[in-house]
């Protein structure tokens, strides 16, 4: 059975611009970083490999992987987004300092059951921060929200 996630992984364009972002910005702990020659099928390759543990005692992971294309652009948060949770009070005191480190912000969003602020990392990620609102577990209880009904219907119209 699954009992929670252990990491999500993404690319990375520099694995120190992105530990900069991860550790020293937003204050997840470098945890690992392990560099990959040879890939289980015996070809030579030069990959980093970084985790940056959550309190939760999971990872979001990056691969810094020079000699394999991959196109980096800016996501649209419909697209690709990592969603983190936070405190409220958090806020406002990181949006600060993203202004003084000129990082995107976006935010305050109130999404009802929980409310957001949104930065983009240096890969193009946008990287939502998000606190949850009184109600928040109730509404995501789908014996409560009707979710299936909703994703029915979704299926039924868009023909």
């Amino acid at each position: 059975m699954i009992k929670g996630l252990h990491h999500n992984a993404y690319r990375c364009r520099d694995s120190e611009e992105t530990r900069k972002f991860y550790e020293d910005f937003l204050g997840l702990p470098l945890a690992n970083a392990f560099e990959i020659k040879t890939t289980l099928t015996g070809r030579d390759t030069k990959v980093l490999h970084s985790f940056y543990r959550l309190d939760d005692g999971s990872f979001l992971a990056f691969f810094e992987a020079p000699d394999q294309p991959f196109d980096f652009k800016e996501q649209h948060d419909f697209d690709l987004h990592i969603a983190l949770e936070v405190e409220r009070d958090t806020f406002e005191p990181l949006m600060d300092k993203a202004a003084a480190h000129g990082i995107e912000t976006r935010g305050i969003s109130d999404h009802k059951l929980f409310e957001s602020i949104y930065f983009r990392d240096p890969n193009g990620y946008v990287i939502e921060l998000a606190a949850k609102s009184n109600g928040h577990d109730a509404g995501m209880d789908p014996t409560r929200n009707g979710a299936r009904d909703i994703l029915a219907k979704w299926q039924a119209d868009k023909g």
